[in-house]
């Protein structure tokens, strides 16, 4: 019987992310290092409704974070970005215009499938998505949003 992906950790990081009820060492990796600093750690606390064309869905990034205007900024990370991955990804964007979802890549310069000269970082750009090509939150990104126990000014809300 074929293993899910989800549940076979196998041994390594992504066995010791499972441990802490993450779904991959990536996820782990940036939420130590979320931890190690003065933001609050809101992992898969949203969920984004989206419409795939003949149905609805729903989507719920990896890290959340509250930005200073009190508008929310998305992250989510990604090792594999598979072509299903990348498909939601635009239903997602087509159906929330103006959100702030941003990526971290494993591995930015992986073709997306074998024999492509698209990598993810390209495809990222052709979506226009904001993406690093590192295994961590840029201190920019992170400077836009509150801090634990800061108030947003000017707030607005994405779900309002």
């Amino acid at each position: 019987m074929a293993k899910n992906h989800w549940h076979s950790a196998g041994n390594g990081k992504r066995a010791e992310a499972y441990k802490y009820g993450y779904k991959s060492g990536l996820e782990l990796t940036v939420s130590e290092q979320i931890k190690s600093t003065e933001y609050p750690l809101n992992y898969e606390t949203e969920t984004l409704n989206y419409i795939v064309p003949e149905r609805k869905a729903k989507y719920t990034p990896d890290f959340v974070f509250i930005k200073k205007n009190g508008s929310f900024m998305f992250i989510e990370t990604k090792g594999r970005w598979t072509s299903a991955d990348r498909l939601k990804m635009k239903h997602v964007l087509a159906s929330n215009p103006g959100i702030d979802i941003r990526m971290v890549f494993q591995a930015p310069t992986q073709k997306i499938s074998k024999g492509s000269p698209t990598t993810y970082e390209s495809y990222a750009n052709k979506l226009g998505i904001n993406h690093v090509a590192k295994k961590s939150i840029p201190e920019e990104w992170m400077s836009e949003c509150l801090k634990t126990g800061e108030k947003a000014v000017n707030v607005k809300s994405f779900f309002a």
